[in-house]
């Protein structure tokens, strides 16, 4: 047999405070092994949501050069996070009349199920970003997870469909394009932090993913390994930052770094005489904060955003079901005693995820950190996409029109809403293209 080298795949997190390029490939025990990665400060995105093209975009050049560095590796082509408080999600259920019921049901079908939710009429301004199924229908018989090959008259499914705003989604291809790489698949940022910090256990036992970013909280819950709600809080760790500059009087540079080495999330774990000292400034003496007042600065705002967060998961109508309890991601994980203050708030066991579930053990430490979840994820969510893409492709291969239909199949491993952007974007006479590689 031909040996064939791994499948190389770019994620590119655009966040609030950081942009990060990963670049993976699965190894030969079926675990992802980073490449190489790079990152750099956000200087264009406010709550997830990209604010100034310029800033972004040498941002995202950045990252990926040093990606590039790193592992070696010329990136053209990104599977993007997508995130920001204009993200809602919705259920729907679709279904198709097979031409040939006598015929097993083929990946192509499947494919052409799932297209057909992205024609939904959705409110002005408003487009259908990604549609996850969650089971499959045939002939009346639910709970189907996998119906190709499967016979029968009809194929239904209920889908998880992921709503936003049309301007941010195109502000996000814009940014991409303009560093001159081409966009694989819009993925909503939670389910991508998902696949890097959970386990199929937890995932099947019913659990909260909640992924503490700089400018939003993003949240995915499952159940019986189904997406059941996803959601966006517009609040996260830069938010925590500001309230600590505007309650202890400190510059945002000095708030950031006090947050982080001695912030806690509970301030009775602080005594009243442990005190650190802020350079103030220049010919003024240093500030002394209490480390108890800079917790309880830091457990209000927390405790707001995880109220909202448990309001989330009791909309969902999940709450009493998820055994597997609540896990914590993101850059505002890190905060001490967090999963404590989660756990009181919520009723729920709460653990800190690391995205170590699905790498190998060659990997850097620092890739470890939650603060990389949703990088990594991205990396193991495209490979999984890709995997059907191929699928579908063998397919089309094995047709009698296989010209044809495989120049289908390439465009069908596309959601809908990413056709309509690159069509967008091609016929915009203001915008300059550059060669696809």
């Amino acid at each position: 047999m031909e040996n064939k080298e791994p499948e190389i795949i770019v994620g590119l997190d655009i966040g609030t405070t950081k942009i990060a390029c990963i670049v993976g490939r699965k190894d030969e025990h079926g675990k992802i092994e980073i490449m190489g990665y790079g990152k750099a400060e956000s200087l264009g995105v406010k709550r997830g949501v990209v604010a100034n093209i310029e800033n972004t975009v040498n941002s995202i050049k950045k990252a990926v050069k040093i990606a590039e560095e790193e592992s070696d590796v010329e990136i053209h082509r990104v599977h993007v996070g997508i995130a920001g408080q204009h993200i809602r999600s919705l259920q729907h259920r679709g279904n198709i009349i097979r031409e040939n019921p006598d015929e097993p049901i083929s990946q192509e079908e499947i494919d052409t199920l799932i297209k057909s939710m992205y024609k939904i009429s959705m409110a002005p301004g408003e487009e259908i970003l990604d549609v996850i199924p969650q089971y499959f229908i045939i002939d009346d018989e639910d709970g189907i997870r996998e119906p190709k090959g499967m016979l029968g008259s009809t194929l239904a499914a209920n889908f998880h469909i992921i709503v936003g705003q049309t301007a941010a989604a195109r502000n996000i291809y814009t940014c991409v394009k303009q560093a001159g790489l081409e966009v694989d698949a819009l993925i909503l940022e939670p389910i991508a932090s998902a696949e890097a910090v959970l386990s199929d256990e937890e995932r099947e036992a019913g659990v909260v993913l909640v992924d503490i970013g700089g400018g939003t909280t993003d949240i995915a819950i499952f159940k019986d390994d189904i997406i059941y709600h996803t959601a966006v809080i517009p609040f996260g760790g830069q938010i925590i930052t500001e309230d600590v500059k505007e309650g202890c009087s400190i510059i945002r540079k000095h708030a950031e770094a006090l947050k982080i080495k001695f912030g806690s999330a509970l301030a009775e774990k602080n005594s009243d005489n442990e005190v650190v000292a802020i350079p103030s400034l220049r010919g003024r003496p240093p500030k002394e904060i209490t480390l108890k007042n800079l917790a309880h600065i830091i457990e209000a705002r927390l405790e707001e955003i995880l109220t909202q967060v448990d309001n989330e998961i009791k909309n969902s109508g999940q709450k009493k079901k998820l055994i597997a309890g609540i896990v914590l991601t993101g850059g505002g994980s890190q905060l001490k005693h967090i999963d404590q203050l989660a756990q009181y708030i919520t009723g729920m066991d709460t653990r800190i995820g690391y995205p170590n579930e699905h790498l190998s053990v060659n990997n850097d430490e620092e890739i470890s950190s939650p603060i990389f979840a949703t990088g990594v994820g991205l990396v193991i969510e495209g490979l999984k996409r890709n995997v059907i893409r191929k699928a579908i492709e063998e397919e089309s291969t094995d047709s009698s029109k296989r010209h044809k239909k495989t120049k289908k199949s390439r465009n069908s491993s596309l959601s809908g809403f990413l056709e309509s952007l690159k069509k967008w974007f091609e016929n915009d006479p203001a915008t300059e293209t550059k060669e696809t590689y």
